[in-house]
């Protein structure tokens, strides 16, 4: 399809199925946090340990991969993104981004940046902000050379 076949989504559907993924990943990794008495040692003034973030950090990435991963590859969607009618393309032919381009490139590296204290946050701020663009697109979008459509 060409560039001008597929209208780019609205920016509150990328952020509502943004918000969607979210919860769902929340709803999954928060009775795991739970079970291994994560929230118990952070209500008692305890910081987590390294190896608790390096054990989560993956385990969330795995659970995104699970819960997304078939959608992402076969239709350029997360479960969120589907529920808003949205999808991910290459920005430059419209095509469906392989599954190692949609994840190591859109999706790792702002997972990588925002556990960088400070200069995490502030990046995935400047990230969103990005969306006011006239293409939508945010650094993400530019990093794995994507765009969001509708479906």
């Amino acid at each position: 399809m060409s560039e001008s076949t597929q209208e780019l989504a609205s920016r509150w559907k990328r952020l509502g199925g943004a918000l969607l993924d979210s919860v769902i990943a929340m709803g999954i990794n928060f009775p795991f946090m739970m079970f291994a008495g994560v929230f118990k040692q952070l209500t008692q003034g305890q910081r987590m340990t390294i190896g608790q973030y390096i054990f989560f950090f993956f385990f969330g990435l795995a659970v995104f991969l699970v819960v997304n991963g078939y959608l992402l590859a076969k239709h350029g969607q997360t479960v969120g993104k589907k529920l808003v009618g949205t999808r991910i393309v290459a920005n430059a032919d419209e095509q469906i981004l392989s599954l190692g381009r949609v994840f190591g490139l859109r999706y790792l590296p702002l997972s990588l940046i925002v556990q960088i204290p400070i200069v995490g946050g502030l990046f995935c701020f400047v990230d969103v902000l990005f969306i006011f663009r006239k293409d939508k697109r945010c650094i993400h979008d530019l990093i794995a050379g994507s765009k969001v459509v509708n479906a």
